[in-house]
């Protein structure tokens, strides 16, 4: 949550700082604002409620001038979005501002303290609070504004990535990370900094990932430095090449980023799965897995843990789990399990997924499951993110930055990779034949080929959209493998298009939801031809009996839905296992088609932002 970015070097900052807001915005787009510091010593801050839009407008009023900058776009977290809680924030005297990303737990306790000293307050955020007290401890102790950063600090209380600039000092950035991310693009002459790597994207390929507890000092024309927050010590400076083009950040001709990233599915798989599956199917291959053998060998229990669309990965990861290894397995809320005092040992493998692989909730229950001696693997998608450089070994789902800010291409990818790894697993144990996942795993090949076909449903989907666009609730229905993809139907629905809708274990509607069904409460019931099906017709039917019209996600070749459903949409037929990576799909594109009907901002929805790095 929040986009910062940065930019010390030769040329105008203001554009490259705007170009980044924008490319960072799906991380919040409550606010915007910049501070350019030029070399006259002026400090000039530009602020604007909504995106970053109406801060270009705000700021082409002002003056832009000046080759060091700060930049910010929020997602209210202390404070109501408006000008004067937008960032950047500055300190009392004038001299001193900063962009933060995360939240200062402690921030009441320092206001209070500040206040007693003479310091008034402007906003309600706990970042202003921050550069208030660097520049106390500034200049009570006469000291550098590097030194009060890195005092204030370890006073503070929470998580935080930060950027500070001193009027006073156009050749210097400062920057620090704790349970925030926080990336370093190293250019020639010209280094940046961002959240993640997007907005760096076009100017270098080689980054440094800040550590946690870590901060830089940048001076123009002279080596980054890396120390310790807390000791003060130099680290070790290890410069990487970022694996990222411009391409794959922009629409690509797509009318949204949501809609390109659908239809990305079948290229994403096929990186996906890359190198994966041995040339006769009969064997995967996860190095993550394979150089660990003993461990999941030995594994009495395993548990996974995530959030939101990560979560519904989630569940269907267990079911796989649980087919291919008879293992015990359960699934948690990272928000719960972080709080739960939950019972591991060294026998407990701890599978934590996240798209971002910064979401602050997993990256606590990462550091939960190691203080109890759990053995902790990552499946993400973002190189060089905190969740891969905290757990013991893991996967990447390779799909390609996603930009929208509902989940499609990341989903599938997890679901993807979640296959793999149970069988991975399975093979290790002993729990699965290898005809077994020589049949899964020809399967899992073909999948690119698959959703290629699934997706000329489109025009299907946008058509069958008209019918519910003015809807007010949704029920969606699901057995086995396809309850949680019955989950992530009705999150995807809610997200962009901002109808209440509800997934549930098709049995379970009789056990209360079946009080909802009436002619205005339509329902999405997923029923492929697989081991539960003849059970999920009664529900079809116990809708239809109380006036609810349903949609049905059925395989092809099924007619027999034809009489009972209103709409039957057909899927290519796919081992059971893998139905919710192809179900999945038709569900997206109703979502879709039925927030750009109401006329929303599929890939920015109201109140959201891409990666939660906040509690």
């Amino acid at each position: 949550m929040c986009g910062i970015v940065g930019y010390i070097g030769s040329r105008g900052a203001y554009d490259i700082l705007i170009q980044g807001l924008k490319r960072l915005e799906y991380r919040g787009y409550d606010s915007a604002g910049v501070a350019l510091v030029d070399t006259d010593g002026c400090l000039n801050v530009h602020k604007a409620r909504g995106k970053v839009a109406n801060l270009e407008q705000t700021a082409a009023a002002g003056n832009t001038n000046g080759t060091l900058g700060i930049a910010h776009t929020r997602w209210a977290t202390h404070g109501e979005p408006n000008d004067i809680n937008a960032h950047p924030h500055v300190s009392q005297s004038g001299d001193i501002a900063i962009v933060h990303n995360g939240t200062i737990e402690n921030y009441a306790v320092l206001k209070k303290a500040l206040a007693e000293h003479g310091y008034t307050f402007k906003s309600e955020t706990d970042t202003e609070v921050l550069v208030q007290l660097i520049d106390y401890i500034h200049s009570e102790n006469k000291c550098s504004v590097y030194d009060a950063v890195r005092e204030a600090l370890l006073q503070v209380e929470g998580a935080y990535a930060i950027a500070v600039v001193e009027k006073s000092n156009p050749d210097q950035l400062i920057v620090a990370r704790k349970s925030s991310p926080l990336v370093i693009g190293v250019g020639d002459d010209e280094t940046f900094i961002a959240s993640d790597a997007t907005p760096i994207v076009g100017y270098t390929d080689r980054v440094i990932y800040l550590k946690d507890d870590e901060i830089a000092l940048i001076r123009r024309g002279e080596p980054i430095q890396l120390s310790s927050i807390h000791s003060n010590t130099p680290s070790k400076v290890d410069i990487q090449k970022l694996k990222l083009s411009l391409a794959q950040l922009e629409k690509g001709g797509y009318d949204t980023f949501m809609l390109k990233e659908i239809f990305e599915q079948p290229d994403t798989l096929r990186d996906c799965l890359r190198g994966r599956i041995t040339d006769d199917g009969s064997q995967v291959v996860l190095s993550g897995v394979i150089d660990h053998q003993d461990i999941f060998a030995k594994a009495e229990r395993i548990t996974l843990v995530a959030c939101g669309t990560s979560w519904h990965a989630a569940l269907i990861g267990k079911r796989l789990i649980q087919d291919f290894c008879s293992l015990p397995v359960s699934v948690e809320y990272a928000s719960e399990f972080r709080y739960s005092n939950p019972y591991l040992n060294d026998k407990d493998v701890v599978i934590a997924i996240s798209q971002s692989g910064e979401t602050a909730d997993t990256l606590a229950a990462i550091q939960m499951a190691h203080d109890k001696g759990a053995f902790v693997y990552g499946i993400c998608n973002v190189v060089g993110a905190s969740i891969p450089r905290n757990t013991d070994s893991g996967t990447y789902i390779h799909v390609g930055p996603e930009i929208g800010v509902a989940s499609t291409k990341a989903f599938t990818g997890q679901v993807t990779v979640l296959t793999l790894l149970a069988m991975a697993i399975g093979q290790i144990r002993g729990t699965v034949s290898r005809a077994r996942v020589k049949e899964v795993a020809t399967a899992l090949r073909s999948m690119p080929e698959i959703l290629e076909k699934t997706l000329k449903l489109a025009p299907e989907m946008q058509k069958l959209s008209r019918v519910f666009t003015y809807a007010h609730n949704f029920l969606y229905l699901g057995r086995g493998y396809n309850y949680p993809t019955a989950l992530e139907g009705a999150l995807k629905l809610k997200e962009i298009s901002y109808i209440h809708a509800e997934g549930y274990p098709a049995a379970e509607m009789k056990h209360g939801p079946i009080a909802l069904i009436d002619h205005e409460m339509p329902s999405v019931i997923i029923a492929p031809s697989d081991s539960l099906y003849d059970k999920i017709i009664s529900n079809v039917q116990q809708v239809k009996s109380r006036g609810g019209a349903v949609v049905a996600i059925v395989s092809q070749g099924n007619k027999s839905m034809d009489t009972i459903a209103d709409f039957s949409v057909k899927i290519p037929r796919v081992p059971e296992c893998l139905t919710p990576i192809v179900a999945s799909v038709p569900l997206q594109l109703l979502a879709y088609y039925i927030a750009v009907g109401k006329g929303k901002n599929v890939d920015q929805p109201r109140n959201l932002a891409k990666s939660v790095t906040v509690e």
